[in-house]
């Protein structure tokens, strides 16, 4: 089984009905907020470099990578819709930018204008190449949404001066960034100009990355990172070579781009260092780090990790880039090797972590992604640092190209999402894909095959972990099919109009946390399907941290065409402590009544789209 290559965002059609509504709102109502936002925020007019010393606000030194970040975003709805009003949009957008672009190729607002003396001059605090890559990433979708090549060349003229400036001659700076993020994009870049000077920079600034002499230490700090004043560089993922880590630590955000990369390029150049390292890193994270909604990076202190198992609710950071990070390098991993724990993942995080982010209606966010929360946690329109928004927002225009991949004599599916694909099996023939289903609220999925010609490969379909019971069947009889790595192999002549069902057994379930998570023992969460179930105040009376859920109580789901717009709710009888009848004292050794309560979950991603009130994923059991 080779590289798999996913196919392009062009190439496939989504006609879903749980899907639809959240890309629509992204593109009529998240793509103009955010823009409305950068406008009244001054990211976006920053470009005219008119900027005097005194004036407010001042531009910032990673306000580039937002605006970068919109343009991709909005680039992707390009490729899926014209709009001739929207490309209008973007095309003023990228003329302001490439305005600003100096003549060496530079390009950063707040290092042109603001403090043009330190350019290049701190790599570890001050972002430069992170809102590089942002750039590039934005230029590349550009170019492929419009065949426009001003903002690629624009691009191409700046990744030009930076490697001449960065690498490990003698005359050049053997520096890389302290936010992780134009190595990704450097393989993006490659991928559509086929320049290996673009892959060799990106080696470089991965091979580069915890060699010591620490280049970090040479550098005069902007301000202290945490860590940092002990020489400890893991905040930022540089405290050995990225070959020698073995756990995941430091800034989420930043760890999710530089391991993205890493696959990337263990899959561009057949590195197994690189590869065995990902996997090191994977399962540290997934077995001892990570929220059951996909989040992670559980301080608000370090944006990021800390020890293994300590994953509070309440406080949960869990920033939604992150969890889009996630998705990025589940991706890169589904690459390297077609194997359902990166599948699910992606799943996981896709389908809880990542569309908490944003708001049923698109117009207001999540920077953080807490388990629980008290009534206090509400979203906003925008942020001092708002990457989050237009981050959710170009994954959610870009949906598509996560769905399936090929590789020599096989299609994959990873995401069941109803629409359409036109893919080229290597080797094999051109097929076209129609998929029906009401996933996730349903667990049938219906495929028609239509191959350009009868032919033998290999169609593989993920079966996901959470499935206990499922089948599958091709022109309405079942089939045997083997399983390997969590998908069901279907190795047969296909031929026009073949049908292929699949059918996932979608009991609720309840979830339990491994015993060293402290925060979780005694507790339960919901899960049904890929999706993770909270509890709100909005449906109950009282509080919901009050409830207690019996171990035999049964729990039904039933889709309530009611909430918003429709979705699948969990019902049952649950217990509530009758905490009226407590008194006046803060303690007692007497025991707590409970009154019998009716329970209603909805699922995680659409919490705090009511009222304000209190929130819970994991409930007490008993």
């Amino acid at each position: 089984m080779g590289i798999h290559q996913f196919v392009p965002l062009a190439k496939v059609t989504i006609d879903d009905a749980f899907w639809n509504p959240r890309v629509a709102a992204n593109r009529t109502a998240s793509l103009p907020a955010i823009y409305q936002y950068f406008k009244k925020t001054g990211r976006i007019d920053a470009f005219a470099l008119s900027w005097r010393p005194g004036q407010q606000p001042e531009p910032h030194y990673f306000w580039d990578s937002d605006v970068a970040k919109w343009i991709e975003a909005a680039s992707f709805c390009l490729q899926q819709q014209p709009d001739a009003e929207l490309r209008q949009l973007v095309d003023q957008v990228v003329d302001k930018v490439c305005g600003a672009q100096q003549p060496d190729g530079y390009l950063n607002v707040y290092f042109t204008v603001v403090k043009p003396e330190n350019r290049w001059a701190n790599l570890r605090d001050y972002h430069e190449l992170y809102t590089a890559g942002h750039l590039i990433e934005g230029a590349v979708a550009h170019f492929q949404a419009t065949g426009s090549r001003k903002f690629l060349d624009a691009m191409n003229r700046f990744v030009d001066l930076i490697d001449a400036t960065f690498g490990p001659e003698p005359h050049k700076k053997a520096g890389y960034c302290g936010h992780e993020e134009i190595e990704l994009a450097l393989v993006k870049l490659y991928h559509v100009t086929g320049n290996q000077r673009h892959l060799r920079l990106a080696q470089y600034f991965v091979d580069q990355r915890g060699r010591q002499p620490c280049y970090f230490d040479s550098e005069r700090p902007g301000y202290n990172l945490p860590g940092s004043e002990k020489g400890d560089y893991s905040y930022v993922q540089a405290h050995r070579p990225l070959r020698e880590q073995t756990e995941v630590v430091g800034h989420a955000v930043r760890a999710m781009y530089i391991y993205t990369a890493m696959a990337d390029l263990a899959a561009e150049t057949g590195d197994a260092a690189l590869a065995a390292a990902c996997r090191t890193l994977w399962d540290d994270l997934t077995q001892r780090k990570l929220y059951v909604t996909g989040g992670m990076g559980s301080s608000r202190h370090n944006e990021g990790f800390t020890r293994p198992y300590d994953l509070p609710n309440l406080t949960a950071y869990a920033e939604t880039c992150a969890a889009v990070g996630l998705v990025f390098w589940a991706q890169r991993m589904l690459r390297l090797s077609c194997d359902g724990r990166y599948g699910d993942m992606l799943e996981r995080a896709l389908y809880n972590g990542v569309i908490s982010g944003v708001s049923l209606d698109g117009r207001r966010f999540f920077y953080e992604n807490p388990l629980a929360s008290v009534g206090t946690h509400r979203r906003q329109d925008g942020f001092w640092c708002s990457c989050c928004p237009p981050n959710i927002a170009r994954l959610l225009a870009s949906l598509g190209q996560y769905v399936y991949s090929v590789a020599p004599g096989e299609l994959a599916v990873h995401l069941y999402v109803a629409g359409a694909a036109e893919a080229e099996v290597p080797g094999g023939p051109a097929v076209a894909l129609t998929t029906q289903t009401r996933y996730p609220w349903e667990g049938r999925v219906r495929m028609m095959v239509q191959p350009s010609r009868a032919a033998a490969w290999t169609l593989r379909l993920r079966i996901p972990g959470w499935c206990r019971r499922s089948q599958v069947l091709v022109n309405g009889a079942p089939v045997e099919s083997r399983v390997e790595r969590g998908y069901a192999v279907l190795a047969r002549t296909w031929e026009a109009g073949d049908v292929v069902e699949l059918v996932l057994e979608m009991p609720v379930e309840r979830v339990r946390a491994h015993p060293a998570v402290v925060q979780d023992q005694g507790r339960v969460a919901l899960q049904r399907g890929p999706l993770v179930y909270c509890v709100e105040d909005a449906d109950h009376r009282g509080s919901v941290h009050q409830l207690v859920l019996p171990e035999d109580a049964e729990l039904t789901a039933r889709f309530d065409p009611e909430l918003f717009g429709g979705m699948v709710v969990v019902e049952g009888q649950a217990q509530a402590y009758a905490a009226a009848e407590w008194g006046d004292g803060l303690y007692r050794a007497a025991s707590v009544a409970r009154t019998g309560a009716a329970l209603r979950a909805i699922p995680y991603f659409a919490w705090e789209n009511r009222q304000a009130g209190g929130m819970a994923v994991w409930l007490a059991s008993g």
